[in-house]
C-alpha cells in the first residue's frame, strides 16, 4: 500500500474519532464585559475539538516520515476502511460546502466584507439611499475593521472547522456565538475610531429592514453553505444586545484600540510548538504506536 493513501487512511479515522468524541461538548458561553476578550474566547473555543486532531496528524506525518514507500502488503489495513468510510464522507462534506462558499457569488446583504486576499466593502446602493451619511460612514467603519483584521478569510475556516464536526448541534451553536461576538468586536473598534454608536445602530437597524424587504435567499445549497464574507448584520437573535451596546458607552477597556493589528496569542504559540513536539514524537515512537493498530486489523 502506498505510504501517502496509508497516512491519510489513519488521519481520517483517528482525527476523525479524536473530533467526534470532543465535538457534542457545549463549552461554556464566554460572555465577557469587553467584546475583544469575548470575541477571542469563542474563536478558540471553536477550534478546541479540531486541536486533537491536528496533533495526531502531525505525529502520523512523523511516523510516516520513517516508512518506506509503499508500506509492505503485511501491514495493509483493509479492516480500517469500515471505520474511515464515514469520516471520509464527513470531510468530503465540509470540503464541499468550503468549495462552494468560494464559487457562490455574494448575498445580497446590503453591505459586506469580501475577499480573502486583499478584502473589500462592497454596499448596496438601494441601501445607501436610505441611509444618512453618519450613519453611512459608520457602517462602513465597521467593515473596515472586518477588511483588517481578514475576517472573511475566518470566516470561511471558522465554517469549515465546525463542518468537520457535523452533526453535532453544539458545534454550529459554538459558530453562532462567535459570529455574534465578532460583530460586537468591530462594533467596538469602529466607535473606537470615533463612530458614534447611534449612527453604526441606526445602519444595523436600516439594514435589517433592508433584508426583510428583499428577502434574500441567504441559506441555499448543499445544506446551507453560505458566503464566506463579512457582513454588518449576521444574526437577527443577538440584535437587541448589538443595538444595547452601540446606544451604551463605549466600554473604557475598548478605547484607543484603533490601528492595533492581531498579534498570535500564547494559544497560537503552544499550540505550534506542540505540533512540532507531535512531529517528533512520532518520527520516535510512532511505529511502536501504529503497527499494534494495523495489527488489529489484519
Amino acid at each position: 500500500m502506498g505510504r501517502e493513501w496509508l497516512l491519510s487512511v489513519l488521519i481520517i479515522v483517528l482525527g476523525g474519532l479524536s473530533t467526534q468524541a470532543l465535538a457534542w461538548l457545549p463549552g461554556r458561553d464566554g460572555a465577557h464585559a469587553q467584546a475583544e476578550a469575548r470575541e477571542r474566547a469563542c474563536w478558540y473555543r471553536l477550534w478546541q475539538p479540531i486541536a486533537p486532531m491536528l496533533l495526531i496528524a502531525a505525529g502520523l506525518c512523523g511516523w510516516a516520515l520513517t516508512q518506506p514507500d509503499p508500506v509492505p502488503d503485511r501491514l495493509e489495513p483493509w479492516g480500517l476502511y469500515g471505520a474511515w468510510l464515514p469520516f471520509a464522507l464527513i470531510f468530503g462534506r465540509a470540503c464541499l460546502r468550503a468549495g462552494w462558499a468560494l464559487l457562490r457569488s455574494p448575498a445580497e446583504c446590503g453591505i459586506a466584507t469580501v475577499g480573502f486576499l486583499q478584502p473589500q466593502v462592497v454596499f448596496s446602493p438601494f441601501l445607501a439611499k436610505g441611509l444618512e451619511e453618519r450613519a453611512i460612514r459608520a457602517a462602513l467603519a465597521h467593515e473596515a475593521a472586518h477588511a483588517k483584521h481578514r475576517d472573511p478569510a475566518r470566516i470561511w475556516l471558522a465554517q469549515f472547522a465546525t463542518d468537520l464536526q457535523w452533526p453535532w448541534p453544539a458545534a454550529a451553536r459554538r459558530l453562532d456565538r462567535w459570529r455574534e461576538a465578532l460583530e460586537l468586536a468591530r462594533d467596538d473598534e469602529a466607535r473606537a475610531g470615533g463612530v458614534d454608536g447611534a449612527d453604526l445602530a441606526a445602519a444595523v437597524l436600516a439594514t435589517v429592514r433592508f433584508l426583510g424587504r428583499a428577502a434574500p435567499e441567504r441559506r441555499a445549497g448543499l445544506g446551507g453553505s453560505e458566503p464566506a464574507h463579512a457582513r454588518l448584520v449576521d444574526d437577527a437573535r443577538a440584535l437587541r444586545e448589538r443595538v444595547s451596546r452601540l446606544l451604551a458607552p463605549l466600554p473604557e477597556a475598548a478605547r484607543g484600540r484603533r490601528g492595533r493589528g492581531r498579534r498570535p496569542g500564547l494559544a497560537v504559540l503552544l499550540m505550534l510548538a506542540a505540533l512540532l513536539a507531535a512531529t517528533g514524537l512520532g518520527i520516535v515512537y510512532g511505529e511502536r504506536l501504529v503497527q499494534p493498530l494495523l495489527a488489529l486489523t489484519l
